[in-house]
């Protein structure tokens, strides 16, 4: 493979123009996510018929690690060759649905026993930076599911890790891959809109106030999300992590964050089964950008008629522009220019761009780290962070 190369515009790159370990942790119950819209996107990137096929693992094979290897199954120039998880048959099954050849049981036998060149990390929040660290100390290029980590500390030393190993690391900020984002993100940046001043930002889903995805009650892929002890972080570190990097990815950097969490009762004495539910259910923050804009991002599991929605609206000096996937996941609505007047908005449909596996393997084969990397996830896991001190001290956390 070739040597990774960090581009100057690592942070915006042209191609966007703006969930080490002991043997016996390594696959934990996996992570299971939550159904959403297949994200439109441009047809697989071609390589030069002298680039390697990449040889991917991967490690944890719940719900979100069948969407993984369904999007590498569409790209040419890789190929699923090994699964790891704790669960003999589970990763068989996952294995024969996806026909793939090598099964592991740790991450030491897959390192051991197993040619592979990459990973795609789809376990528990808790075990990715003891996984990633110890893929990256093996020199395997690494895709993580988010959040990077737990907290900001533990996603310094996989940023650090990343860097020492010289290979390509990549958090799994999936709604990256949303057309309409990467639209918006281009004219934000370009200065379409000029100079911004406002940011409506939020992240919706119902599934506690309603079975749109199924009875929460009764299944743990959702009853872990709910508990502190099983890993979770609650609302603000399963799709918080989401909105945050949705709406700083046109934006940019937050410099402060006032915070207030929230755990609503669930069920008698805030447990079922070993399941303690005391994980938040819903986050509303105020934030100032580095820009000078401010702006308010919420997320909750209490939204009622909303499955999976994000929202973003983003105004400035010269106009504004809105996504929202509940209306569509390929057009957002502009208000600028000749309209700016008039109030009047337009609909607009988004140009196909890669997505985050596309990303990962041109990284792979070019040698050029694209984004979202390791140092994204660590950025927006110092938000997260500053979320919950904001909340236990009841007060502004700078950045």
């Amino acid at each position: 493979m070739p040597t990774v190369k960090t581009p100057k515009t690592a942070a915006v790159p042209a191609s966007k123009a703006p969930k080490a370990a002991k043997a016996t942790k390594a696959a934990k119950t996996p992570k299971s996510s939550a159904p959403k819209p297949a994200a439109v996107v441009a047809a697989a990137p071609s390589y030069t018929a002298s680039a390697p096929i990449v040889r991917i693992a991967i490690i944890g094979t719940g719900g979100m690690a069948n969407h993984h290897a369904k999007q590498f199954k569409e790209i040419a120039g890789c190929k699923l060759v090994a699964a790891v998880d704790v669960n003999a048959e589970r990763v068989a099954k996952f294995a024969a649905d996806h026909g793939i050849a090598q099964t592991f049981l740790t991450v030491d036998d897959l390192l051991a026993k197993a040619e592979f060149d990459a990973v795609a990390i789809v376990t528990p929040d808790g075990f990715h930076a003891s996984q990633s660290i110890q893929c990256l100390k093996a020199k395997k290029h690494v895709l993580c599911e988010k959040p990077l980590a737990l907290n900001h500390a533990d996603a310094k030393k996989m940023v650090a890790a990343a860097k020492k190993a010289g290979v390509i690391n990549m958090v799994n900020l999936s709604y990256r891959d949303r057309i309409v984002l990467q639209a918006v993100q281009k004219i934000i940046t370009s200065g379409g809109i000029g100079e911004v001043r406002h940011v409506e930002a939020n992240y919706l889903q119902s599934w506690l106030s309603s079975k749109v995805w199924g009875d929460w009650r009764t299944t743990p892929a959702w009853l872990w999300r709910l508990s502190t002890k099983h890993g979770s972080r609650g609302v603000l570190g399963d799709v918080g992590v989401h909105i945050v990097d949705f709406a700083m990815f046109p934006v940019g950097p937050i410099k402060s964050v006032y915070c207030k969490l929230k755990t609503f009762a669930k069920a008698k004495g805030n447990r079922v089964g070993e399941y303690t539910l005391d994980a938040n259910d819903s986050a509303v923050m105020t934030v100032e950008f580095a820009n000078g804009a401010l702006g308010t991002i919420h997320t909750t599991r209490w939204a009622s008629g909303h499955a999976n929605r994000l929202y973003l609206k983003v105004s400035g000096t010269h106009g504004a522009v809105e996504i929202d996937t509940d209306r569509s996941l390929t057009h957002y609505r502009i208000c600028a220019g000749p309209d700016l007047d008039k109030a009047h908005w337009v609909e607009v449909e988004a140009p196909p761009t890669p997505t985050n596996y596309q990303r990962f393997i041109k990284s792979i084969q070019t040698g050029v780290q694209d984004q979202p990397d390791f140092a994204r996830g660590a950025e927006v896991q110092k938000i997260l962070d500053a979320c919950i001190e904001s909340d236990s001290k009841n007060r502004p956390i700078k950045i």
